[in-house]
């Protein structure tokens, strides 16, 4: 492997660096392997690797809270490999994360996550690797969702020998300066970097310099690129990469924006994945493609059925139909994630199945035997995508279908048009109550109802200080204390 040692001070720091090329493989055959391997032996593989590479300085284990906000911590790579079956962390210090009775709490490792990172967009030396929480006693940590979606995939293959596989569209915006969410003032709003549109963008151009530099690393990261592009409404990105398997489409949704903030920031600049965040322009939306298969035979699929969706398929959406009111809270968790669910800016509203229109809550994409699928359109950027796709999972094979009651016209029901009515259905779920699990549904509601305590009911025109600051994705812990 044709490494180089380099580094700021290349003379007296010899940090691991990787040319893209390189980098790229190394990801790929490591989720391959991941795929193949038994977690004892992709452990031994990784441990081997860890203790022969001399330049690597650290180990960078990252974890997701019940809200969805993406947290690392950097181990030395000699401490890591004597101590990694005992890592702890203080939960209580993370806002919404555990109570201080449960504080003290354990990070073990999945050994199929490793991730090579581009020393140029995350500087030299480091691996990333994801993390299970785990209580004292090692048990799983009912708030992890990320580990419980791993335990539900799992079970799935195990007992009815079914694949969830998963293909994210996730949209941004880039807004000019750094830390433009941290100082939002909605007198002046946010700045936009470009007034361009959907594809249109000059080669050079800040927008697509943005677009470029985070495809560049995303495709070293192995995410296996589709395509990228400007979106609809000025400023807007989409960079759209292949399906997978539930949990990695997770865990490359998490790192797809952790890239794209960090590509930003270096750029002195601010990707932010609110929502809406400028009024009056599409929003940004986190479109979940969805599919069952087992024996490498697509379960949605019917060349027969109605647009080509099998029984099991149609069986799926009258599920998450049925459930669609107090799933909301889940697939849309923030105050400002309420502003986008307007038709008038091809955001879903309505509860309803379509082939065509862009105001239904799910679309049935034109497919085929391999392609065929459901689009779950109503989800934010900003929910968490393991808890997002643990309840849409557990909706589409064991919820209640939507019956039509014999004689009656089909009734159009919408999305809530706020947190609050969404917090409402949701703490009056007892399927998301069951699904969940209770403490994990009320923690989740807590922290929702925090945010919407500190912003104005009613949403008005214009996007408010208060929904971007106390934003979970945005916000530091200092702000909330000083409420």
């Amino acid at each position: 492997m044709n490494r180089t040692a380099g580094g700021e001070c290349s003379g007296l720091k010899k940090f691991l660096e990787i040319p893209y090329d390189e980098l790229e493989a190394l990801n790929i055959e490591a989720a391959e392997a991941a795929e193949r391997h038994s977690p004892a032996a992709l452990e031994k593989k990784y441990t081997d690797y860890l203790r022969k590479e001399k330049h690597l300085k650290a180990v960078t284990v990252c974890f997701t809270d019940i809200e969805g906000r993406f947290h690392m911590l950097d181990y030395d790579k000699q401490f890591f490999l004597s101590a990694n079956d005992n890592l702890t962390f203080d939960g209580s210090s993370i806002r919404g994360f555990s109570a201080q009775r449960e504080s003290d709490l354990r990070l073990g490792i999945d050994w199929g996550s490793v991730f090579w990172l581009p020393s140029d967009v995350f500087g030299p030396g480091k691996v990333m690797i994801f993390g299970t929480v785990l209580n004292r006693d090692k048990s799983l940590y009912d708030s992890d969702f990320r580990a419980r979606l791993v335990r539900l995939t799992s079970d799935l293959k195990k007992k009815r020998g079914l694949t969830a596989d998963v293909a994210a569209e996730v949209e941004g915006f880039v807004m000019k300066g750094l830390n433009a969410e941290q100082n939002y003032d909605e007198r002046q709003g946010f700045e936009l970097i470009s007034t361009g549109g959907y594809y249109h963008s000059l080669p050079l151009d800040p927008l697509k310099k943005f677009i470029d530099t985070a495809a560049e690393a995303q495709r070293a990261m192995g995410f296996r690129n589709e395509k990228d592009h400007p979106e609809v409404a000025p400023s807007q990105f989409e960079l759209n990469f292949s399906h997978a398997h539930a949990v990695r489409a997770c865990d490359l949704i998490q790192l797809y924006k952790l890239v794209c903030r960090q590509v930003a920031a270096n750029m002195g600049l601010t990707a932010t994945f609110l929502p809406k965040p400028v009024s009056g322009v599409n929003g940004s939306g986190m479109h979940l493609n969805l599919s069952f298969s087992k024996d490498g035979r697509n379960l949605f699929y019917d060349g027969k059925g109605e647009e080509g969706i099998s029984k099991a398929g149609w069986d799926a959406v009258a599920r998450i139909l049925n459930h669609a009111q107090e799933l909301s809270l889940i697939l849309n968790s923030s105050v400002n994630a309420y502003r986008r669910l307007d038709p008038r800016f091809e955001a879903p509203n309505q509860i309803k199945v379509s082939g065509v229109d862009r105001s239904a809550m799910i679309r049935i994409p034109a497919g085929n035997e391999r392609s065929a699928r459901l689009e779950i359109r109503s989800v934010g950027p900003d929910a968490n995508p393991y808890l997002a796709l643990y309840a849409l999972l557990s909706t589409a094979l064991d919820g209640r279908p939507l019956t039509k009651e014999e004689g009656k016209r089909d009734r159009v029901r919408h999305l809530p048009g706020n947190i609050h009515d969404a917090i409402r259905l949701y703490r009056g779920s007892d399927f998301l109550k069951d699904a969940l699990g209770a403490a994990p549904h009320e923690k989740y509601a807590a922290h929702k109802q925090a945010a919407a305590d500190r912003s104005p009911k009613e949403l008005g025109t214009i996007v408010k200080t208060s929904e971007v600051l106390f934003h979970h994705d945005v916000t530091t812990q200092m702000l909330w204390h000083k409420f």
